[in-house]
């Protein structure tokens, strides 16, 4: 009887032992790197941002205290003396083909050899990418580059839209523009950089950090490392000064499977900002189409909801500012004007959506994007990789930031907030900038009057060539 126990006791041993072992292997070494001794506790609060835009030589808009997005990228650069991270979406700098036709596009070319130089300077070039079969890539590995793969389809049946850097684990950015020519020519593009800026930096490695380790896996972890979890969210905002104010920030990861412990979500980011607004929420976006898909289209509630509670339950005023390009989807018109009726005879309901489209052709169809992916209120911002549209925040990995800074009582300074609200505003007042009118459906593209499924939309984008393909 006694022997009985003890075996029954040795094989519950083995048993936990077994399983152990199991969730440890389960983990698929998805570890942290070293993070050279910066911690939580001794990393830098006092940083300097700067909004970096891309406005097309042909469009006709001030930066109104914005810095070129190639100036910033450079900059970058120069301050780089020991390794810098990139994930990026694309891979398309060499832009030798267009230069004869497109001044600008030789930007690309010189971004690309900067990058192609770095192992000569002893930096060192880790890139993280989804897409396995870039020549671009090829030669960035060849001229010293480490380059991780991602299998997105295996993972989240999604794509790598994420785009930002890391520079020395000190300075970031984040925004709308992958490594494209075109997001430095052609596109209009806008993000943030912000330097000597060593905590937000340390988090967003973390992201990096388990993109590069998940190379060659074909299965997601059921435990990450400590050293990929989030080190600041909405309940834990990171404290700044920022510009010489006061400020909170915190990064946010898409999709859900994609965020281990305490970090937060793309789509939670995005509510918080809307849930905290006091008075308006101005939104400028690539796509809007509430709609997610696989294989049937159904109604994704989840940001289309969020609004329609701002406008009817709290009377915030509500501005959407869509591009207008070659894959604006169909419904796009349907669903603004869903939420414009919302409003109609009710006198504290504010709510207006305009198309941006930058450049006309003879046919009346238009060409180039705003490719911005942004959101300002009257106290934060939020800065993403991602048109608003349901499939991309369910299966894409994507990464956010919201700055929350309230405006300084004696107004002695302009905020980062106010000054991403001047921005908008400009694009908003601009010619650009059509009004949504009744009866009346801007002509975006060549679609019929009736919308393709939203799969096969997301596909015909991936088609789509040349200098002013998407992005």
């Amino acid at each position: 009887m006694q022997s009985q126990q003890k075996c029954i006791v040795i094989f519950a041993l083995v048993c936990c032992f077994a399983v152990l072992v199991a969730l440890i292997f389960s983990a698929v070494d998805v570890w942290g790197e070293d993070e050279d001794g910066i911690t939580e506790e001794n990393c830098s609060r006092t940083c300097r941002m700067v909004i970096v835009e891309n406005i097309p030589e042909d469009v006709s808009l001030p930066h109104n205290g914005t810095t070129p997005l190639t100036s910033g990228l450079h900059t970058l650069l120069d301050l780089a003396t020991r390794q810098i991270e990139i994930v990026s979406p694309h891979w398309n700098l060499n832009s030798t083909e267009y230069e004869s036709s497109i001044p600008t596009a030789k930007q690309g070319r010189f971004l690309l050899h900067r990058l192609m130089g770095l192992k000569s300077q002893k930096i060192s070039l880790k890139v993280a990418s989804g897409l396995a079969d870039s020549k671009e890539l090829k030669v960035l590995s060849h001229n010293g580059a480490d380059i991780h793969y991602l299998n997105m389809t295996i993972l989240t049946n999604g794509k790598l839209l994420s785009s930002f850097w890391v520079v020395d684990r000190k300075h970031i950015y984040i925004g709308s523009a992958g490594m494209d020519w075109r997001a430095l020519s052609t596109l209009k593009e806008l993000g943030v950089i912000l330097y000597e800026c060593s905590c937000l930096a340390l988090d967003l490695h973390r992201i990096f950090s388990l993109y590069w380790q998940l190379q060659y896996k074909d299965f997601l972890p059921s435990i990450w490392s400590k050293r990929l979890y989030g080190l600041f969210n909405k309940k834990r905002a990171l404290p700044l000064i920022l510009n010489n104010m006061t400020a909170e920030a915190y990064p946010s990861n898409s999709p859900d499977v994609f965020c281990p412990r305490d970090r937060v979500e793309d789509i939670e980011a995005i509510f918080d900002v809307i849930q905290d607004a006091k008075w308006f929420i101005y939104i400028s976006i690539t796509d809007y189409v509430p709609l997610v898909s696989n294989g049937i289209s159904r109604y994704w509630s989840a940001i289309d909801g969020k609004l329609r509670e701002a406008l009817l339950l709290r009377n915030i005023k509500v501005r959407l500012l869509v591009s207008c390009w070659e894959q604006t989807h169909p419904l796009t018109v349907n669903f603004l004007w869903s939420l414009k009726s919302l409003c109609m005879e009710m006198p504290n309901c504010s709510m207006d959506a305009k198309f941006f489209s930058s450049r006309e052709k003879p046919d009346g169809t238009v060409e180039g994007i705003n490719h911005n992916r942004y959101m300002v209120t009257d106290n934060a911002l939020y800065i993403g990789n991602f048109g608003w549209v349901g499939n991309e925040f369910t299966y894409n990995a994507g990464v956010g930031l919201v700055i929350s800074q309230e405006e300084d009582p004696e107004d002695r300074n302009v905020t980062m907030v106010q000054q991403m609200r001047a921005v908008f505003d400009r694009d908003w007042h601009s010619r650009y900038a059509k009004p949504l009118q009744l009866n009346k459906i801007p002509v975006c593209n060549r679609h019929t009057a009736f919308p393709q499924p939203l799969k096969a939309w997301d596909e015909s984008v991936e088609k789509t060539d040349g200098p002013n393909a998407s992005l």
